[in-house]
């Protein structure tokens, strides 16, 4: 472990791993100091720290916060960052507002503490700029490196006890700003964050504008590591698998087959079947009638929602693991040992795989930090769960997949993308809702835009310009099919709806 320490954007000195001051040549500037470290100690990691905080890091956990080389993560002790709050106007991504008292997942970098590889910095040096302030540069690295497969997080346990910001945040001016949207995002969203200054805060913003018209998009190369984790996450090889169900018999079927068939088998079959109608019975007769490797739960009831199923099967879990499937996937007799050989590697809590329909195309080739999360492809530590449950605000609509994401996030789990871990949907054609669902608001003359479900989960998780940013997209989305002479009515009809979506949203 090495030490960068740093004060008013200036490198002071390098210290190694008892904090006693190494002889090395130290550059003004951070960021060049930062590389010549690394190459100097290419096996190693680097931890920067400004000098006021430097007596309360948090020695005793790096290795374990830092345990594979992708991982870059920091902390702002004034939870203020580089980047403003005002990218949210053309991001709307999970990773923006931060929880602060948990490990989160998250682009935004601090100056305040951090640490990362001295090997994945080598494997950036000809990608990024290193006369790049220290600060934008973090941010940039983590940003571009997101996708790329870093691990990126805000991470309060780099500090050892609860300080009290000393340290000012000084944040990006507008030119910077705009040339790291530039640089990070599609070319047409500099516009769209110009327009949204002027649009909401009344500023023009022509200067730093035309400024990005010099700047061209970074691409990062990224050196794929072979590594292991060193953190043990796996103890036992034990899963419970979660399904729902409801007139999906045949489908069901294989995909008890395909569990039958696992080279690590699930302990536990947990099958939730709904059948709305009052004398129905059970239509699973092949639970009992045929034998199985493994233990079924079954439960049938008469209401029906998939997120009172899927708690009711949470509330069985027995395992270490929870595998949450669907009634119409289909998978390959490894699944189950791939997870676990990727869970202990990467030591991560929650995947989610790539979740095709047959003929359908892999976009995202690389594990990756994600946004998403799949309630029926996905696989959680059960320890992970035991606050969490599928919001029953949104049965019947749409979001609840997001929200259990965001619940995870929130808890400090990290959701993680595995492309070459593949479940196929088949996206049966029946099943579902089978009788018609009666929203609080289908009788009301103004309908809701956005359903209020979705403005449920904006306001309960995003940034209030991340929501701006997204009610002006949907507004240049919907009035492109408008004629021009009805642009004024459309306005003022489309501000009604959206009033309505926040009002129902909040009755949720």
């Amino acid at each position: 472990m090495i030490y960068l320490i740093h004060e008013n954007n200036n490198a002071l000195k390098v210290l190694n791993s008892e904090f006693v001051e190494v002889p090395f040549s130290i550059d003004a500037s951070i960021t060049k100091t930062l590389f010549k470290i690394a190459e100097a100690f290419p096996n190693d990691t680097i931890i920067w720290c400004h000098q006021t905080y430097q007596a309360f890091i948090n020695s005793s956990v790096l290795n374990a916060i830092f345990h594979h080389q992708n991982i870059l993560a920091s902390y702002s002790v004034s939870h203020k960052y580089y980047i403003p709050d005002s990218i949210g106007y053309i991001d709307q991504s999970v990773f923006l507002n931060v929880k602060k008292d948990v490990t989160y997942p998250t682009w935004l970098m601090s100056s305040d503490v951090g640490g990362v590889s001295t090997g994945l910095l080598n494997s950036v040096a000809k990608s990024l700029n290193h006369t790049d302030a220290f600060e934008y540069f973090l941010n940039s690295l983590a940003k571009a490196g997101m996708i790329q497969g870093v691990f990126c997080y805000s991470e309060p346990a780099l500090l050892n006890q609860n300080v009290q910001p000393i340290v000012e945040t000084k944040q990006a001016s507008n030119i910077q700003l705009f040339k790291f949207v530039k640089e990070h995002y599609k070319w047409v969203w500099v516009y769209m964050l110009a327009f949204c200054f002027a649009i909401y805060e009344r500023k023009l913003k022509i200067i730093p504008l035309i400024n990005t018209f010099f700047q061209k998009r970074l691409l990062l190369s990224l050196k794929e590591f072979d590594y292991q984790s060193k953190n043990i996450v796996v103890t036992k090889k034990e899963i419970d698998v979660i399904i729902p169900t409801i007139g999906r018999t045949t489908y069901l079927h294989d995909v008890l087959k395909d569990l039958a068939t696992q080279s690590v088998l699930p302990k536990n079959v947990i099958i939730i079947e709904q059948n709305p109608l009052p004398d129905s019975v059970s239509e699973l007769d092949f639970i009992t009638t045929e034998n199985w490797p493994f233990n079924i739960k079954h439960t049938f009831t008469n209401q029906t929602g998939v997120c009172n199923a899927r708690n009711l099967a949470l509330n069985q879990i027995e395992s270490e693991w929870v595998f949450l499937n669907d009634d119409d996937n289909r998978f390959n007799k490894n699944l189950i040992e791939s997870v676990f050989k990727t869970i202990n590697k990467f030591d991560v809590l929650a995947i989610t795989t790539a979740y095709l329909q047959e003929n359908e195309s892999l976009l995202f080739t690389k594990m990756h930090q994600t946004g998403i999360f799949g309630s029926g492809n996905s696989f959680v530590k059960a320890s992970c769960l035991k606050n969490i449950r599928f919001d029953m605000a949104l049965e019947f609509g749409y979001g609840e997949d997001f929200d259990f994401g965001m619940q995870l996030r929130n808890e400090g789990v990290d959701v993680v993308y595995c492309p070459y871990i593949r479940i196929t949907h088949l996206k049966a054609p029946f099943g579902g809702f089978r009788t018609e669902v009666k929203q609080l608001w289908d009788n009301n003359a103004v309908q809701p835009k956005p359903s209020p479900t979705i403005m449920y989960t904006f306001l309960k998780h995003y940034t209030k310009k991340q929501l701006l940013n997204y009610k002006l997209v949907l507004f240049l989305r919907l009035i492109k099919k408008e004629s021009i002479f009805n642009y004024w009515s459309f306005y003022k009809n489309f501000q009604k709806k959206w009033q309505a979506s926040i009002f129902w949203a909040k009755k949720l």
